[in-house]
């Protein structure tokens, strides 16, 4: 016993302590403090909105959580790994995020491959797909136009971009912000300008949870009383031969004309076929329940974690939060215009207002058009008019993603 402890190596309590202090954050710190309080000040609001508010708050409570997590300090080596220096001990930057040292990776390391490699995204249109009714686009085909005409935002928002000074790829990344879909902001940011992921995933997810603030007033600023009190013939209904028809027949369509827009357009349509076939229930309950809860999770956090204070905090992204809004409400502005050419075309048998749920915020667009038309008539049930147009803003963001990636060769 005597030479067990006499083999005991010598210990130092002011070491100890030294060691201890040497890795709290106050010294690991990648930013300076007040960065960091900056950036937990933005977080803590993200969270109160998801939490008070119940602005989305399945998106918008994880994106707040990562970029709490990230920015307390010193947090990142722990997440990421040890950053790896260069020899003038100054860190290394690719794409937007720190190197780190083989075999020094963090958890957070590995789980943010899905993001970059791409894998997210599609797997949680395979939920959106499994969870969509298609039926009022099949009933009321004109609803393809509205959804069309509301992807106006995205290739507005490009040509603002790219006349500011950002690159073609930067401009086509920020222009899907107003497509008003997050994980078509993040399939399309990755693949042409990661650098800029964490500001525009945060713009597209938090301007999607202030839907019901920003849609409102441009939807009455555009339309008169007598237009939104129109009442809308109920719709025919739809065969399930349709339902089953239909997903198959866009992929094959969209897939000849725009291969690129196949990884999110035909993982959409597979989830849809799933539901709709009703041969495979527990393929179509997994993918709108536990596989697109996991992937939420995991994309809101990851996402999150991106927005440090030495990428978040530029000019260039309070640019992008403002281009952000824009692209967001030129996409709502474009759809409602359509819908009131509809109006007119069709003699006051459209309410132009459903033309709002064209961007892809699917169901809360369509929600908000329907609540708009009962302000001014409580007997006006716009909802599934509204959702027309609303499924068809997600084809449409998706193809619009694939028009803007064969464009850049992405």
């Amino acid at each position: 016993m005597f030479s067990f402890f006499t083999t005991l190596p010598s210990f130092s309590l002011a070491e100890s302590l030294k060691s201890l202090w040497e890795s709290t954050g106050f010294v690991t710190s990648l930013t300076p403090l007040w960065q960091n309080l900056i950036m937990l000040v933005i977080a803590g609001i993200l969270i109160y909105l998801a939490v008070v508010k119940e602005f989305e708050p399945n998106l918008l409570l994880a994106i707040g959580f990562g970029m709490f997590i990230i920015n307390i300090p010193g947090a990142y080596q722990a997440l990421y790994g040890i950053p790896l220096l260069d020899e003038t001990g100054a860190f290394i930057l690719e794409h937007g995020s720190k190197v780190v040292q083989p075999g020094s990776e963090g958890l957070f390391y590995y789980l943010y491959k899905g993001v970059e490699w791409v894998i997210y995204p599609p797997l949680i249109f395979l939920g959106i797909g499994a969870m969509t009714d298609f039926g009022p686009l099949i009933a009321n085909p004109k609803s393809l136009i509205l959804g069309a005409a509301a992807q106006l935002g995205i290739f507005i928002t490009f040509l603002v971009a790219i006349n500011i000074g950002f690159t073609g790829e930067e401009a086509a990344a920020i222009g899907i912000i107003g497509g008003a879909d997050g994980p078509t902001a993040i399939y399309v940011t990755t693949k042409l300008a990661a650098h800029l992921l964490p500001a525009i995933a945060v713009a597209a997810y938090s301007y999607m949870a202030l839907i019901k603030v920003i849609q409102p007033p441009i939807m009455k600023l555009l339309t008169t009383k007598k237009e939104r009190s129109v009442v809308m013939e109920q719709l025919r209904p739809v065969s399930k031969t349709e339902k089953v028809i239909f997903p198959i027949a866009v992929t094959g369509i969209v897939g000849i004309i725009l291969p690129s827009a196949l990884p999110l357009l035909g993982m959409l349509m597979l989830g849809n076929l799933f539901k709709e076939s009703g041969v495979v229930p527990r393929l179509a309950n997994t993918a709108k329940n536990e596989l697109i809860n996991i992937i939420t999770i995991l994309l809101g956090v990851l996402v999150g974690t991106k927005a440090t204070a030495d990428v978040f905090l530029s000019t260039q992204t309070l640019l992008i939060l403002i281009i952000g809004i824009v692209a967001f409400s030129f996409g709502t502005a474009g759809g409602v215009l359509i819908g009131k050419l509809m109006y007119i075309f069709t003699k006051g048998k459209v309410n132009p207002l459903i033309g709002a749920a064209g961007v892809s915020a699917v169901p809360m667009a369509a929600r908000i058009a329907h609540n708009v038309g009962q302000e001014e008539n409580p007997q006006n049930y716009l909802l599934m008019h509204a959702m027309g147009p609303n499924v068809a803003g997600v084809i449409g963001s998706a193809v619009a993603a694939g028009v803007l990636l064969a464009v850049f060769g992405a």
